[in-house]
């Protein structure tokens, strides 16, 4: 069975209600955490659940919000599951209005700085971007509570690509290409509504930092705790920001290997020697974010387009290495890898 969106879909509501039981249970899991603090003076701080009283679990704030998104995801694909009223339950009972109030609070403060940028303002604006398109009343009811900070996000994004000199190409959180497209539907969504500013900042940042590249040295990847390939990212960011037929023609450019599935080391799975070590884990996620990337950039390019079957042959064999850690695994995993494993099937 090719590796198409029914297979994926598939594999989807195979696991689909045990992913959503693990959100419920990450959502609500506060230790252990890993609280992101910028202390700009001695004297007493609030606790990690304190400044964050509804991204508090999943161990850290970005996964948190991995974790709402997932829920959300999987809800609006796969209705009725058995764990849907739980879920639905956990997220209303969180997901409060007072708690965003004090989560913006605790972002707009001068302390805070660039905290969570650009990976958790990508996947927060994910998220919001997945309320504001689900046509279901809870999830407007959770939009309208969570579009405040959206917004403050995309004030900060607006502010800050200008001075972006340099871009980021690392393999975790501080990559500029994941992060910037991890924000595009929430941007694209604004500019429907007659704002496109963050749309235009993003368009313009990507196309200035990376419209040039070429043969990129992707047989360098990956980095000892990748969870990202910061060619696929990059090559991503630019299928949403170039139009079709310039964006083969940036592909080819950038990785002109790509049709013999070259170079081996981005096409063939990693291997992940021990789940308990929350560094050498992140190699899981590398896995499904590449599936995720391939799968991707094979839609955006044309039928027929050579490129197309070894990068979801890639996908599949990704996929298969790394789905089933999602749940059952160590917690340095089950924190966050399902969310992965949801971008790459839900798509």
């Amino acid at each position: 069975m090719p590796f198409d969106i029914t297979h994926r879909r598939s594999l989807l509501e195979r696991y689909a209600n045990a992913w959503l039981e693990v959100g419920i249970e990450n959502l609500r899991r506060e230790y252990p955490h890993r609280p992101n603090l910028y202390i700009a003076e001695p004297g007493p701080y609030r606790t990690h659940r304190e400044r964050h009283p509804v991204f508090f679990g999943s161990y850290d704030w970005h996964s948190c919000v991995e974790m709402y998104w997932l829920m959300i995801r999987i809800m609006r694909l796969v209705p009725g599951l058995p764990a849907e009223a739980a879920a639905r339950s956990a997220v209303e009972s969180l997901l409060t209005a007072e708690g965003m109030t004090q989560e913006l609070e605790t972002f707009r403060d001068p302390a805070a700085g660039g905290m969570e940028r650009p990976y958790g303002w990508g996947w927060y604006l994910t998220l919001t971007s997945e309320l504001a398109t689900w046509d279901d009343p809870d999830a407007r009811r959770w939009h309208a509570r969570a579009t405040p900070l959206a917004e403050f996000f995309a004030e900060r994004y607006v502010a800050w690509l200008p001075k972006l000199h340099y871009p980021q190409r690392v393999g975790m959180h501080a990559n500029t290409a994941f992060g910037l497209a991890r924000s595009w539907d929430w941007a694209t969504l604004r500019t429907d509504a007659g704002d496109g500013v963050l749309l235009d900042a993003i368009r313009e940042a990507a196309i200035r930092l990376f419209g040039e590249d070429a043969d990129y040295p992707a047989h360098y990847e990956p980095s000892g705790a990748d969870f990202l390939s910061g060619a696929l990212a990059e090559a991503e960011l630019m299928s949403l920001v170039l139009p079709a037929d310039a964006f083969s023609t940036w592909l080819d450019r950038f990785l002109p290997g790509i049709a013999a599935s070259q170079p081996d080391v981005l096409f063939e799975p990693v291997a992940v020697t021990d789940t308990s070590d929350g560094q050498l884990a992140h190699l899981e996620g590398l896995n499904l974010s590449r599936a995720a990337a391939f799968v991707t950039l094979a839609d955006r390019l044309q039928a027929g387009d050579p490129r197309i079957p070894p990068m979801l042959a890639a996908a599949e064999r990704h996929a298969d290495a790394s789905l089933a850690q999602a749940t059952g695994s160590d917690y340095m995993v089950e924190h966050w890898l399902a969310a992965y494993a949801v971008l790459l099937l839900g798509q």
